[in-house]
């Protein structure tokens, strides 16, 4: 991609309303647009990284069973009727009547959807166990949407549900989804602490929540130092020492990045979901609820991967491989080998941003950092048949071949 072509434009200042460093950064590295309040546009750098968070979940839940399917943003208000949540749930529903003066709601979690497709087609323990899972847009009545995509009111979720015949085959496949959790936010290079949590108007007997640690995360959590349990500042023992091993905990800043529920038959028990055991007796389905915000995911990277001078990429989730800046183009020598370098990383299958722009070398650089495309690339009078390769996690720059540069990125 041409910067001269692309829709990027970058912002020397922050929003006023920006606190998080993540809403100040992707907001002024052209990732995205505030539509309204909570709510936001993922522009082309964002939908990039977005689509890279996406792939990543996709793959890690198809690899423990998961069935993707897509459930509709409308729900009809009786089916929250029949679980009693269409008054209690908080925040509360986006309602509203069509034209018909039927109620609807704009979907922010899908267990009745869900439960009604799965109460219509199972009637047999020989179709248990199974899980179904969308990537699909959510809508939360917050009172406080704030921190850019950290809190939104519209923003895209995955969530998985599991259904079993019993509540230690949902046991099972609940560690199963901790550990492909943990896979995803390893690709992503952040790491997850597992935290007791309070289920709220979601239910079930039992959920974690997965806590990145950052210094601007809002969340508190109790972490013990000696054997890494750790809880939910909410609902931690009162004496803020270890149940495990009797270690006085540590209170740390999080973010949320996850929340897992064993619903058991919260669900089913109420909606008549139900299946025929081997003694041929009638059971509720046992089931498993388990999201991640895809937005949030991104927020979370930038609050963990930045500097005084802009983002840091993790390689993953980077919106390009590649960041190629000409400098002093209006020098044709430099123009030309700049131009055979991005048709090079092209035949290499290299996703590349070419900084093409007649722009001072300050301005390019300082757009780099601000971008955080993981690895830069430059080609100026100063490289000659060079090139400049800079990771932009590292403050150390390299010269070297194109041959050199392509063993480097091991590709080609």
């Amino acid at each position: 991609m041409l910067h001269s072509q692309s829709f990027i434009k970058t912002l020397r200042q922050p929003p006023k309303d920006a606190a998080t460093i993540s809403h100040k950064l992707l907001v002024r590295g052209g990732f995205i647009s505030q539509l309204t309040t909570g709510v936001w546009n993922l522009l082309p750098l964002g939908f990039r990284v977005y689509k890279k968070v996406e792939n990543i979940i996709r793959q890690e839940i198809n690899r423990i069973g998961g069935q993707e399917l897509f459930m509709p943003t409308m729900q009809p208000k009786e089916l929250w009727q029949e679980t009693k949540r269409w008054e209690t749930i908080d925040p509360p529903l986006f309602k509203f009547q069509d034209r018909h003066k039927k109620w609807l709601a704009l979907g922010s979690t899908h267990e009745e959807n869900i439960t009604d497709i799965v109460r219509k087609r199972i009637d047999s323990y020989k179709q248990l166990p199974f899980a179904l899972y969308q990537i699909q847009n959510k809508f939360r009545n917050e009172m406080r949407a704030t921190g850019g995509l950290l809190r939104c009111r519209e923003f895209v979720m995955k969530d998985l549900y599991s259904f079993h015949q019993s509540e230690e085959d949902l046991d099972r496949y609940y560690q199963k989804v901790i550990q492909a959790y943990h896979k995803i936010y390893q690709c992503c290079s952040l790491k997850a602490v597992v935290v007791q949590a309070s289920s709220g108007t979601i239910g079930g007997k039992e959920s974690h929540e997965f806590m990145v640690l950052a210094p601007s995360g809002e969340d508190k959590i109790l972490i013990c130092s000696k054997c890494g349990w750790a809880t939910n500042i909410e609902i931690g023992p009162k004496n803020k020492r270890c149940p495990e091993c009797g270690q006085v905990l540590v209170q740390k800043n999080s973010i949320e990045a996850g929340h897992v529920f064993k619903l058991g038959i919260e669900y089913s028990s109420k909606m008549g979901a139900n299946f025929v055991d081997k003694n041929g007796k009638q059971k509720p389905i046992v089931m498993g609820c388990y999201g991640i915000g895809l937005g949030r995911l991104m927020a979370t990277a930038v609050e963990v991967y930045h500097d005084d001078k802009g983002i840091c990429w993790p390689p993953a989730l980077s919106p390009y491989d590649i960041h190629l800046v000409g400098l002093s183009l209006e020098n044709k020598k430099v123009a030309n080998r700049v131009l055979k370098v991005y048709q090079e990383l092209k035949k290499l299958k290299f996703n590349v941003l070419f900084d093409d722009r007649l722009l001072s070398a300050g301005v390019k650089l300082k757009d780099a950092d601000l971008i955080g495309i993981s690895i830069r690339l430059i080609v100026s009078e100063k490289t000659g048949d060079k090139l400049e390769l800079k990771e932009r996690s590292s403050s150390k720059s390299e010269i070297l071949t194109f041959e050199a540069v392509k063993k480097r990125l091991k590709r080609g």
